[in-house]
């Protein structure tokens, strides 16, 4: 398994210094290595939680790109109907995916070239209960967290749809939020957000809930390697 950025760091996230690669421990929650090969319809969560997700018929799988392999998001002229709901990979909703009032980590790597689109998310904007999501507006990412207690974001500040490979971390802990990027803290705010507990189901690639016409499905185009979630 690929070794990943866990909670253990988040100290260091949050006041800049570099932060250190780790093994992932026992606050895995999910890992979606996205190894699938073409025709497949089931994303396997290799935690041993269980936490599988549905693949859409538009995901292109088993992509090959400087020596790695995931799934790929063709680009989709925003705010233009139709819908495309085989265009997002979609994990049930499960209480252990959602942040809680925990420490709680997004990791994944991803390649584009694109300028917007929604990575990964759990809930949207106006979702009861809280959200948080991966978003790259502008090449740029953009990590948000939405609790009982407020919104706190993360921008970096410089963008990343350069082509090449990098890997993002986003992480909430009860000092604030904080994003890396290839393993160095680019951003983050200091503050509480409270609980984020929702019914919806973790998306990767775009929303849910929309229509492209009043609500925009911000579908993600790139390549993503994998996907994890970790909490403490």
């Amino acid at each position: 398994m690929r070794r990943l950025v866990t909670l253990l760091v988040t100290t260091t996230l949050l006041t800049g210094t570099p932060m250190a690669a780790h093994a992932a421990g026992d606050g895995m929650v999910a890992y979606w290595a996205m190894n699938e090969s073409p025709g497949a319809n089931r994303m396997s969560d290799s935690s041993g939680n269980g936490l599988d997700g549905q693949i859409g018929g538009e995901v292109g799988l088993g992509v090959t790109t400087a020596g790695a392999t995931g799934y790929r998001f063709d680009r989709l002229e925003p705010d233009t109907p139709p819908t495309h709901p085989g265009h997002l990979v979609v994990v049930p909703d499960d209480s252990a995916l959602d942040p809680g009032d925990r420490d709680y980590a997004v990791t994944l790597r991803l390649r584009t070239t694109g300028h917007f689109g929604n990575i990964v998310q759990k809930g949207q904007s106006t979702t009861e209960g809280g959200n948080f999501k991966l978003q790259i507006p502008n090449g740029r990412v953009e990590c948000s967290f939405r609790g009982d207690r407020g919104v706190l974001e993360a921008i970096a500040p410089y963008a990343i749809n350069d082509g090449d490979w990098h890997v993002v971390t986003c992480v909430r802990v009860s000092t604030g939020v904080a994003l890396a990027i290839d393993g160095q803290r680019v951003a983050g705010r200091q503050g509480w957000t409270g609980t984020i507990s929702n019914n919806w189901p973790l998306t990767i690639g775009g929303k849910l809930d929309c229509d492209q016409r009043t609500v925009g499905c911000d579908y993600y185009a790139g390549d993503l390697d994998y996907v994890s979630v970790e909490t403490a």
